[in-house]
C-alpha cells in the first residue's frame, strides 16, 4: 500500500522540542505553549483531510518535503538550511499522524527522508509506503 498527498499550507516553524514545564502539587508538567497548541491543531485538521481507511500496520518508508516560503534572495527548490531543524518538524508531523490513524505506533516508521526546500507553492508533500 501506498499513500502520497500535498497540504497546502505555510508549514509551522514551531516544533513539538518547545515544550513548556510547570511544577504542580510537586511534579514537573509539560504542555505546549499557545503556538505549538495552534501549529499542532492546524497539522491534524489538514492530515485528517487525507485520513487512510486502514491504518498501516507494518514497517513503512515515510518521505516528507517541507515547502516553505521564499524569503530573500532564495529561489524555488533551493534546500533551505536554517531553522526549524528537520528532526523536530518530523516529530510533531509523527505525532499528529499517528494522532489522525495514519499508523498505531510511528515506532513503524523504519525508513525516513525528509528534506527542507524554499517554494513558490508552500505546503507538505508526504508519501508512506509499506516496507517487504
Amino acid at each position: 500500500m501506498k499513500t502520497q498527498f500535498f497540504l497546502p499550507m505555510i508549514p509551522p516553524t514551531v516544533t513539538a522540542q518547545e515544550h513548556k514545564v510547570t511544577v504542580r502539587n510537586g511534579k514537573p508538567v509539560f504542555y505546549d505553549p499557545p503556538e505549538v497548541a495552534d501549529a499542532k491543531s492546524k497539522l491534524t485538521a489538514a492530515l485528517s483531510q487525507h485520513k487512510i481507511p486502514q491504518p498501516y500496520s507494518s514497517a513503512v518508508r515515510l518521505v516528507v518535503k517541507w515547502l516553505f516560503p521564499i524569503k530573500g534572495r532564495h529561489s524555488d527548490g533551493e534546500y533551505k538550511a536554517t531553522k526549524p531543524d528537520t528532526d523536530n518538524l518530523q516529530k510533531m508531523l509523527k505525532d499528529c499522524m499517528t494522532s489522525c490513524g495514519f499508523w498505531k505506533d510511528d515506532a513503524l516508521v523504519a525508513s525516513e527522508i525528509c528534506e527542507k526546500f524554499y517554494a513558490d507553492i508552500t505546503g507538505i508533500w508526504i508519501s508512506i509506503e509499506e516496507l517487504n
